[in-house]
């Protein structure tokens, strides 16, 4: 927090140049329900660190986590300085209704448009960090067999209810069959021949997004699981192959267990289906290919990715983490975090012993000779 030295032009002599920095006020913190924990601790971290107090507004879908973290905030700090919130619908209207100096909000892109609309009405900023249908795209020069443990690993971690995760797989058609061999059989490794029946695969937060995501699924276009357990809230990994950009599964972010394929014959054609979509919050590459990592980093835009895995670009507190255009905006993790939530003030501190005249009327032809000298 301390000021920060900065060059003066030369114009401006003789004087010193400096760096202010201060919080920024009060920060409502909104967490949703795939990470409701991380997802709220995480940015109070930077809050506190950068000198706010804050509010945090855990999701209603993760009760017994929202109740763990008033608990703990509620214990190790005074009330006025760090509050939690619990509540649903009602408890977030009424916080979108006040006037904070950040939000700092992670969720879906229609509730991200609603906060953005409700901090509008004081002009308060805001860090949206939403989603979307992140690609994963698969040449000809990929190692197969260990792509498709990383991209077993990245998609159905959380069973798919991951802001980042993979959400379809652009795959060349000369490689997709010995690629899904290579991917079923990573899955069963992971959770076994009958996953539903596997204690520590995981269950679909609750019923309607069960139903949502049951509903995603065509019978006829799945080649690897498709099975569900409505007791249990329990959906297979799933593969459907052979899909199209106008399939169900394709017109909305997945965020389940859900994977579909589309094949392509040259790198040219994913540029048509990834721009359907608007850019997303990550996006995955698996190519030994230089020419085409280089291309598609430089033409497709999207917050963040890998290069010959999945996920881990959010696993590192040396760069930041966020979303561009409709997945959102903001970045934080690591010093991110801490720049995000603090104000910079920008100070000339002029003395008072030298005072050219030069910057001052009436302006003479000598006058404007020295300003000629100092622009050059």
């Amino acid at each position: 927090m301390k000021r920060k030295r900065v060059k003066t032009p030369l114009a401006q002599f003789h004087s010193k140049s400096f760096i202010v920095k201060e919080p920024l006020g009060v920060v409502l913190i909104m967490s949703p329900w795939n990470y409701p924990f991380m997802l709220a601790l995480d940015p109070l971290i930077g809050a506190i660190g950068a000198g706010n107090c804050a509010i945090i507004k855990p999701v209603s879908y993760a009760k017994s986590t929202s109740n763990i973290i008033k608990k703990i905030v509620t214990e190790c700090f005074d009330e006025r300085y760090i509050a939690v919130v619990t509540g649903g619908r009602e408890e977030n209207s009424e916080l979108l209704e006040q006037r904070f100096d950040h939000i700092f909000f992670t969720g879906s892109v229609e509730v991200g448009k609603v906060v953005n609309e409700k901090a509008s009405k004081y002009l308060t900023p805001t860090t949206l960090e939403l989603g979307g249908k992140s690609p994963c795209i698969i040449d000809e020069s990929a190692n197969l067999k260990l792509a498709a443990k990383r991209l077993a690993f990245g998609k159905f971690l959380n069973v798919g209810q991951t802001c980042v995760a993979p959400d379809y797989v652009l795959i060349q058609k000369n490689v997709k069959e010995r690629f899904l061999e290579y991917f079923k059989n990573e899955i069963k490794t992971m959770y076994g021949a009958e996953p539903l029946k596997n204690d520590l695969y995981g269950h679909i937060i609750n019923e309607k997004h069960f139903n949502r995501l049951s509903g995603l699924i065509d019978k006829n276009k799945v080649v690897f699981g498709g099975n569900t357990s409505q007791t249990d809230l329990k959906i297979e990994p799933t593969i459907m192959d052979n899909v199209t950009s106008s399939d169900a599964v394709m017109q909305e972010e997945i965020f389940g267990p859900i994977l579909p394929f589309i094949e392509f014959d040259k790198i040219d054609e994913i540029y048509h289906v990834i721009e359907n979509f608007e850019s997303p919050l990550a996006l995955y590459l698996f190519s030994n290919n230089k020419k085409i990592q280089n291309e598609i980093l430089k033409r497709v835009s999207f917050g963040g990715g890998c290069i010959n895995d999945t996920i881990i670009h959010i696993a590192t507190s040396y760069m930041g983490f966020g979303g561009v255009g409709f997945s959102g905006h903001g970045s934080y993790h690591g010093k991110r975090s801490f720049d995000l939530f603090m104000d910079e003030k920008s100070v000339v501190k002029k003395y008072n012993y030298i005072d050219l005249p030069v910057r001052y009327q009436p302006y003479s032809k000598t006058k404007e000779k020295l300003v000629k000298i100092f622009m050059k």
